[in-house]
């Protein structure tokens, strides 16, 4: 934790992070002059920090896009690549004058709640929440800056945390003694390693070697693409994939629609049965955890030239040449690439003080968050983008508007006993449309948590125009415009 503090800065809005979110976050509160501590030199995010050289928006630009700032040619049929969503990002920043806020290379490593705690009792004795505006600072924030051990404390009435779930800190596989990377031969290293290789030193790490990518999510699936195109030619070396837990994939021309056929349809168009690669679970699943994978277009092209080659296994661990699984076969290999996911949980409770840090997790294994954005037990604080949808901008936005107006008390938010019935109320509906609920994933329900939150803000909660578009067309930022905006 941090030392001793030195002078403390004062304001009244704090909020940790520059990605999408935080960004979101940022416009919708501007007019209270935030402070955004933003750890890297730039805003963007996963986007800017943990993409691959050829990885896309898995939607179209008019699903990914701010409700004020549409996208040049909104209605290009290609998905953007990570470079084109940073322009766009760096571009609205700048319309709307963003950037002043941000501190650049300046991690926050520690949060100390120095309020009353009356508005929210942890030892469970739930009241009023109370007004998000304190009045008075309540958190101190301690920042490292451009990489020294000093520490700078700044203290706020209100702390948005908009880090995410995503990058910072990888989520690594345990192997038994003597069986984990240590004993391996060649290269080990985590997609999160792998996404800051420029072109050439993806190339030089993936070209002519016997590469194993553990995982078949995006991450995975995109790792294997680029190594199958960095060894094209009868000197290529095959990547093998390593897969526990099969996901539904689509093809990159999918548009979101979900029906009782959609299996059908992709068990006919994709070689799933070939390739072994059919889930145990409906794709239904997969959706309601935001968990399917758009592929890329040459995807199964390159495995059936052989260059992707796959690999089921529940276990599996380390030998000096490559990877051993627990039918005892081994598969050589000169580099492992862990496609494992992240902690985003471990990286928010590294910066919180007990009796908060607990409070990150319910029983359940769900972060409890109204709206997707208050914790009931903790004060004065609110997260951004710790929830996922098919749209994840367009989520972070309509929540930043609804937080913009929580703290503008233009409504009041129910008791902290009603706000832990209705988070645990939405978890058991997510348990039962998914066993991977824990993700904290709203894609199925996104609609339904729209108009509450629409409602909440006194905005009629149908958006469209007329009763055949709210039947029939999809919705996007657009849709969810200030109501001023709407009317002209």
């Amino acid at each position: 934790m941090a030392g001793q503090k030195n002078h403390v800065i004062s304001s009244r809005i704090g909020i940790i992070g520059g990605g999408i979110s935080g960004i979101a976050a940022a416009k919708q509160l501007s007019s209270y002059n935030p402070i955004v501590f933003e750890a890297t030199d730039s805003i963007g995010g996963v986007w800017k920090h943990c993409s691959y050289n050829s990885t896309k928006l898995q939607s179209l630009r008019r699903d990914y896009e701010f409700s004020d700032y549409p996208w040049p040619e909104r209605d290009n049929s290609s998905f953007p690549s990570h470079i084109q969503i940073l322009e766009y990002l760096h571009s609205y920043a700048t319309n709307f004058d963003l950037l002043k806020f941000v501190r650049f290379n300046s991690k926050v490593v520690e949060l100390r709640f120095i309020g009353d705690r009356d508005a929210a009792d942890a030892d469970g004795k739930p009241g009023e929440y109370g007004s998000l505006l304190a009045g008075r600072p309540v958190w101190e924030v301690a920042v490292q800056t451009d990489q020294s051990q000093d520490v700078q404390w700044y203290s706020f009435e209100f702390v948005v945390v908009c880090i995410g779930k995503y990058g910072d800190i990888p989520k690594l596989p345990v192997f038994p003694r003597n069986k984990g990377p240590e004993i391996f031969q060649g290269q080990v290293l985590h997609s999160l390693d792998y996404s800051k290789l420029d072109k050439e030193g993806v190339t030089h790490l993936l070209k002519g070697k016997k590469v194993a990518v553990v995982g078949y999510k995006k991450s995975a699936i995109d790792v294997a693409v680029e190594c199958a195109e960095a060894n094209q030619g009868p000197e290529g070396q095959p990547c093998t994939m390593v897969i526990r837990t099969l996901h539904w994939t689509v093809p990159h021309y999918w548009r979101r629609a979900v029906s009782k056929f959609i299996e059908s349809y992709l068990m006919w168009k994709l070689p799933l049965h070939k390739y072994g690669l059919k889930p145990d679970h409906p794709f239904e699943e997969d959706y309601a955890s935001c968990q399917m994978a758009i592929l890329p277009d040459n995807f199964f092209s390159e495995a059936d030239k052989g260059k992707i080659k796959f690999k089921r296994a529940s276990k599996w661990w380390f030998w000096d040449g490559g990877i051993q699984f627990d039918d005892n076969t081994k598969l050589e290999a000169d580099v492992v690439v862990l496609a494992t996911g992240f902690d985003g949980k471990k990286k928010l409770k590294a910066i919180l003080h007990e009796p908060f840090r607990s409070l990150i997790e319910s029983p359940s294994g769900v972060m409890p968050l109204y709206r997707s954005t208050i914790h009931p037990l903790i004060p004065n604080m609110a997260f951004v983008g710790y929830v996922e949808s098919v749209a994840n901008l367009q989520t972070a936005e309509l929540r930043s508007k609804w937080l913009a107006r929580l703290v503008d008390d233009r409504f009041k938010l129910p008791s902290v006993e009603q706000m832990i019935e209705k988070t645990n109320k939405e978890t058991e509906i997510m348990k039962k449309t998914t066993r991977f609920y824990k993700r904290g994933c709203i894609s199925t329900y996104s609609i339904n948590h729209s108009d509450e939150l629409c409602e909440e803000m006194g905005w009629g909660s149908w958006r469209k125009k007329s009763w055949l578009s709210e039947a029939f067309s999809p919705y996007n930022s657009e849709d969810y415009k200030e109501e001023t905006e709407m009317n002209i």
